[in-house]
């Protein structure tokens, strides 16, 4: 379970990123997060695995605070949240296998990590993670021969090969093509429904967040507008979240009709 109590972000530059959040996510959910640009989507996300500090309130992963967690008690619990980016994050210059096997290095001392010392249980769960998102064919070509939709299932990869109990994925398919990006969802809709990991997920395109979500959580301006399953996510609901008619970019295959906003 993931517990957000009061939850606010605010920036050095006074920006309000985040205000009052109080959510549980609970286990096994695949939950989409919905909102603008600015929203505080990403914010929310990377205050989940501390990426970012929150200036108020206390996140919680199980019974433990990540928000208070220091030193080992930190690296701990952040081995159990696995973050997917939109940009992929691989080391592209290096195998995939080598990009799956960075879930790992939260497991193994710095030294080791560095020197590229796994052990041949981690290199058979790396291959497990490769096969499971169909791509094991691919684990000795390098991370730049490959498609972006490919990288992006390596990420998926390496989050499985990190055995994360939590998938946290930022606008996962925001730079690839409607093909691919069904790909990825259903890797992630599969990986969730077969494996019980928590995900959430930020989307831009409203019709995924209908198809894949089991409940959405719409932001504006840091604040949560819109927390339900998805029958109620009506298109006036999402006129709401959005504040103004929804408009094509934001959707993913035929166009829902744009409604006024109440």
């Amino acid at each position: 379970m993931i517990e957000l109590h009061n939850v606010s972000k605010t920036y050095s530059n006074g920006t309000k990123g985040l205000n009052g959040i109080n959510l549980t996510i609970a286990h096994g959910e695949f939950v989409v997060i919905v909102g603008l640009s600015g929203a505080g989507k990403s914010t929310l996300l990377r205050s989940i695995n501390r990426l970012h500090d929150i200036t108020e309130g206390d996140i919680r992963i199980g019974s433990q605070s990540i928000t208070k967690a220091k030193g080992s008690q930190l690296r701990r619990i952040r081995r159990d949240i696995g973050m997917i980016f939109q940009s992929f994050n691989l080391v592209k210059r290096t195998t995939v296998l080598r990009n799956v096997l960075a879930g790992r290095v939260g497991y193994h001392s710095t030294l080791r990590t560095i020197l590229g010392r796994f052990p041949k249980s981690d290199i058979e769960l790396a291959f497990q993670a490769l096969d499971r998102v169909n791509i094991v064919e691919k684990a000795y070509s390098r991370a730049d021969q490959l498609s972006g939709g490919q990288q992006q299932r390596v990420a998926i990869a390496r989050v499985l090969a990190q055995e994360a109990r939590v998938i946290l994925a930022d606008e996962p398919v925001a730079s690839l093509d409607p093909l691919t990006t069904k790909q990825v969802m259903d890797d992630l809709k599969k990986i969730n429904t077969e494996l019980g990991i928590t995900t959430i997920v930020n989307l831009h395109f409203i019709d995924l967040a209908r198809q894949y979500a089991t409940r959405i959580i719409g932001l504006r301006a840091g604040e949560v507008v819109f927390d339900g399953p998805v029958s109620e996510a009506t298109d006036e609901r999402f006129a709401e979240i959005y504040g103004r008619p929804i408009q094509k970019d934001e959707l993913l295959g035929e166009p829902v009709a744009e409604v006024p906003v109440s």
